[in-house]
């Protein structure tokens, strides 16, 4: 499926949040998470089965006990104290096997839980990886990064805790309920009337903590968002010295999430309160009650004793099973908002049956009636009725005011968008009908703001191609000129780098990323002001370089400097999303249009300050010069 960006809907890439009655119903979608580990699950359940059942019996245990103790005549002998032995040894054995089975049980489940989230959070990485730039327009990174690590922890603490704990404590409801109606009906009939009255302001509660949860969580990821963009930007909030009013946004955001979040701690506390009360005070009266039947003889003093028990497991697993839901309805906010990211499908979808590549060694790429609107400005065309024409090995500079449409050439090109109008073709097949790996595998890019990873300069420049061998890295780095610093660094090419490169200079990291475009070896080569970065002792080398690299591949690149470009095969001008000139250097400086005119800028205030183009000190580029 493609997208039409010229549309305003977004609703493909943008999250939508589920309605308040699917929120619940998004943990079960955890299933196919869940589905290769059933083993281990059912393994799980076995283990809480059994060690509930062993709990289960202690009751009865002392009620054995107790009524051997106290209820029968005193006896002598040795048979009498091994009766005795034998309750004490029982009941130290129903310990050891219950604390065997929940050791057991703890380790199984919170392995589960650790492994699904595991999974989870690469899935959910993998997915947004997928996505195309009209995904990030909405959605800020710090946004995705808080839903992979706080939202999935909350689901962890699920799988791997809280449902562990809220089985546990139903199991050991319905059993104790039973045992309760075999001990006493009468007092079991009266303590079930009295607990019923307590779901209704459970469940009402309940909601509100469900839906302060999400909230919560909302909170806390925009906070992280707001971190994350500050933290990337952190030269520019200082040399504006921003830095107390960006302090001072980040405390309010975070008071923001503390007031919701003590808004649902207030509610669950409240919960707590009222499960706690109701159920003691309901045990208190049913002791009562037990009380006058051991003195009317209606009942032995173990089976009260026993019927005591019952009641404390069943009241202790209704508090767990509250407190339980709490984290249930957190969880489930937390799923909502991973869901949205899985199920995210991107604007940019590869063809089911993609087309075979004609070449991998060279490539004539054609721009048919192109038009193009991005969808975050609808009505405002990017490129109108665009038809361009390159042949394989040709060089092309694309030069133009900004918002011309230079670098939505490029983005179209690598389909990072899909046309509104129109085609884009290389070796004569659509663009569209290629898999996205084949695609951008004959592309290779030198940005104008390159990325450096947090790695060596080696790995970096290998980022190009990721099986080179350090002989290809290497020659890669020369033709670029990174040979020239890197030997500088401490340790060579093994010098760690700093993240984002905050350890190189602007025109190292760009040298860096033109060897990494150098090892990729790709047909078609994209350069987006590629020496913009570079001192003029510089440039000169990394001309060079490139002139090397340009050789026997396509290349469009986009120029601000028109000095820089003066040996292209061809000038495309562009503007207003148009193509308005078309023509060599001289030829376009004849025609006394957009190119000349911003030529006649440049050129001149060049020659004004006295600082000629590093990149017209060539002998071509001379000759260029004093032609015009």
């Amino acid at each position: 499926m493609t997208t039409t960006p010229d549309s305003p809907d977004m609703s493909a890439e943008t999250p939508v949040p589920a309605a308040p009655a699917k929120r619940l119903s998004a943990l079960s979608r955890l299933w196919p998470f869940l589905r290769p580990y059933r083993w281990q699950i059912m393994l799980a359940l076995l283990l809480l089965t059994l060690a509930s059942a062993t709990l289960l019996a202690v009751p009865l245990a002392f009620r054995d006990l107790l009524d051997f103790g106290f209820d029968k005549p005193p006896q002598q002998g040795p048979s009498a104290n091994g009766d005795l032995n034998s309750h004490f040894l029982l009941l130290f054995g129903l310990a050891c096997a219950w604390a065997m089975l929940v050791a057991a049980r703890y380790f199984t489940v919170s392995w589960v839980g650790e492994r699904v989230t595991a999974d989870l959070r690469s899935a959910v990485y993998a997915r947004v990886l997928t996505q195309s730039p009209q995904f990030f327009e909405t959605l800020q990174t710090g946004e995705v990064l808080s839903r992979l690590t706080t939202d999935t922890t909350l689901i962890q603490t699920v799988v791997g805790s809280s449902a562990s704990m809220g089985l546990r404590s139903l199991f050991q409801f319905v059993g104790g309920m039973v045992m309760l109606a075999v001990t006493s009906t009468y007092l079991f009939s009266i303590n079930l009337g009295l607990m019923c009255l307590l779901v209704l302001p459970i469940m009402l509660i309940g909601r509100s903590v469900k839906k302060l949860s999400r909230e919560s969580q909302d909170k806390i990821a925009a906070s992280s968002a707001m971190a994350g963009e500050i933290l990337n930007a952190m030269p520019t909030v200082q040399s504006y010295t921003q830095e107390q009013r960006e302090i001072g946004r980040f405390k309010q955001s975070t008071e923001l999430s503390f007031e919701t979040a003590i808004r649902r701690v207030r509610v669950r506390a409240a919960l707590t309160a009222l499960i706690i009360t109701a159920v003691l005070g309901t045990i208190v009266f049913v002791l009562w009650l037990g009380a006058r039947q051991v003195s009317d003889g209606a009942m032995t003093g173990g089976e009260l004793a026993s019927f005591v028990l019952y009641a404390a497991m069943v009241a202790g697993a209704v508090g767990t099973m509250a407190e339980v839901w709490g984290d249930i309805m957190r969880a489930a906010g937390a799923t909502e908002r991973l869901l949205e990211l899985l199920q995210a499908e991107p604007a940019i979808q590869a063809p089911a049956e993609p087309m075979a590549l004609k070449s991998t060694t060279e490539a004539t790429i054609g721009f048919h009636h192109v038009s193009f609107h991005y969808p975050s400005r609808p009505t405002q065309p990017a490129l109108q009725e665009l038809t361009l024409e390159i042949a394989a090995g040709e060089n092309i500079a694309l030069v133009g005011p900004s918002g011309a449409g230079k670098t939505t050439l490029f983005q179209l090109l690598l389909r990072f968008y899909d046309t509104s109008a129109g085609s884009i073709t290389i070796n004569g097949q659509d663009i569209r009908q290629l898999s996205l790996e084949s695609l951008r595998g004959l592309i290779a890019v030198v940005p104008q703001d390159p990325v450096i990873f947090s790695a060596n300069a080696m790995e970096n420049i290998r980022y190009g191609y990721p099986y080179a061998t350090d002989a290809e890295v290497l020659m890669a780095a020369k033709a670029a000129q990174v040979d020239e610093f890197i030997h500088r660094l401490p340790k060579g090419y093994d010098t760690f780098l700093g993240e984002r490169g905050t350890r190189l200079s602007g025109g190292q990291r760009q040298r860096i990323a033109i060897a990494r475009a150098i090892l990729k070896n790709a047909p078609i080569l994209l350069l987006d002001e590629a020496t913009s970065a570079l001192d003029a002792e510089s440039e000169i080398l990394v001309q060079q370089g490139l002139q090397a690299a340009m050789q026997g591949r396509t290349t469009l690149i986009i120029a601000h400097r028109l000095a820089t470009v003066q040996q292209v095969d061809r000038i495309i001008v562009m503007d207003q999303g148009r193509i308005v000139e078309t023509g060599t250097p001289a030829e376009l400086r004849q025609m006394g249009g957009l190119y000349a005119r911003l030529a006649k800028l440049q050129f001149h205030d060049t020659e004004a300050s006295g600082n000629p183009s590093p990149a017209a000190t060539t002998p071509a580029d001379a000759a260029s010069l004093a032609h015009e």
